[in-house]
């Protein structure tokens, strides 16, 4: 494996200009008011997200809950050893925002700052168990959590209502996933391991808990990694760290696949999940595969070999061009001040080798209502389905547990 500098020249080079060249195109096109009858998933993972968010902000005074994001993008220079690979970081800031009123049956907003989520942990740090807040909430019926969230008249509230009813063709029931920057982890490891009959391949690979010290023997720009907050942790620890939640993930992924019971092994995955420490450890082992995933098909496309769109698109924004870039201005801020964007989705199906397939309630009527992450999967993938109604928070579908491939 090579240093991830910089991007390959020559016919790939081309290749990615087209790509950026496509999305120039369609925000070209928005702006202009012109609709795009070829929008696919990949291509809109840059500029999407923010459409489908501010069309749901005009309805929400009919939705109990949301509260705005705002992000600043401040330029800055790496200072340390690692500047000479020029990795210019645009790091998304947190600001605060106005809190967009609730109707009487509102209940926690989704979308929160870094400052404001510590300020929880420490609260519930302090509450019984009995008090905590749960991460997957029990299921309702799908249809009454639809007429509970959209009770307005409004094109938004009629689109919601028609996408929800489209999924509850299949599915009988909903469990709403907490909303703190890691839901898409949180719907996307919850649904695999409440599915998961034997532990994937590339969990049991020898060299699986190996992966932190061999990246780091190559990459020292990764001992600059945002792992959650703990006091006394030196830098030097970051390898064992990050070692033991890769151990934690094959060892609850073994356990829970082992259960053949699907009472029991909901019960195993709803314990799971009411427990943060594991929780919020099994998160940060995901995040680093993503990194490793990137950094896999990075250096492929370096090397000419042929790599999926949606990993030119990555490496095409101005705040991920290479796999430095990507884990300072994205994947250390995910839990944090950000979540997952639509692109990112791709990359976190490549790393856990599952399909996501997401009802986007938004974009019901049109070819992108059921969108599959990536869109040309493999055979032998498991899928897993989640529902979003704008791209940025996920939840949880529930129907009988059985593990399926397309």
């Amino acid at each position: 494996m090579t240093e991830p500098d910089r991007l390959p020249v020559g016919t790939e080079q081309t290749q990615k200009k087209e790509s950026v060249a496509t999305i120039q195109l369609m925000q070209h096109e928005k702006e202009v008011g012109v609709p795009s009858n070829e929008l696919s998933s990949a291509n809109a993972a840059t500029d999407q997200k923010e459409q489908s968010t501010s069309e749901i902000r005009k309805d929400c005074g009919y939705r109990s809950t949301g509260r705005p994001e705002k992000t600043d993008m401040i330029k800055s220079h790496m200072t340390d050893q690692d500047a000479s690979r020029n990795c210019e970081l645009y790091l998304p800031v947190s600001s605060n925002c106005s809190a967009v009123e609730s109707s009487e049956d509102s209940e926690e907003d989704m979308y929160r700052d870094a400052e404001e989520i510590e300020r929880e942990k420490i609260l519930l740090s302090e509450t019984s168990f009995s008090e905590y807040k749960l991460s997957v909430a029990p299921e309702m019926d799908i249809m009454e959590y639809c007429r509970k969230e959209w009770r307005g008249n409004t094109p938004v509230a009629k689109r919601m209502r028609k996408g929800y009813e489209a999924v509850a063709q299949k599915f009988a029931s909903i469990r709403r996933v907490r909303g703190d920057n890691y839901c898409a982890l949180r719907a996307t490891l919850f649904q695999a391991l409440s599915q998961a009959t034997q532990l994937p391949n590339w969990l049991q690979s020898e060299n699986f808990t190996m992966l932190p010290e061999n990246l780091l023997s190559k990459y020292d720009w990764i001992n600059q990694w945002q792992l959650k907050q703990k006091l006394g942790r030196k830098m030097g620890e970051i390898s064992e760290e990050i070692k033991e939640y890769l151990i934690l993930l094959r060892k609850k992924w073994k356990n829970i696949s082992e259960i053949k019971g699907p009472i029991e092994k909901q019960e195993a995955c709803d314990k799971l999940f009411k427990n943060e420490e594991e929780e919020y450890s099994l998160y940060e082992a995901l995040k680093f595969l993503m990194l490793n995933t990137a950094i896999e098909l990075y250096n492929d496309d370096k090397n000419g070999r042929r790599v999926p769109v949606f990993s030119w698109l990555l490496f095409a924004r101005d705040t991920s061009s290479n796999p430095c870039q990507l884990m300072h201005n994205h994947l250390n801020h995910i839990g944090h001040s950000g979540g997952l964007e639509q692109v990112e989705m791709f990359l976190l199906a490549y790393a856990l080798q599952y399909t996501i397939q997401v009802y986007r309630l938004y974009k019901h009527s049109t070819d992108e209502f059921i969108t599959l992450y990536p869109n040309d999967p493999e055979e032998d993938w498991p899928v897993v389905t989640l529902i979003t109604e704008d791209d940025r928070h996920y939840n949880i579908p529930v129907r009988m547990c059985q593990e399926t491939t397309l």
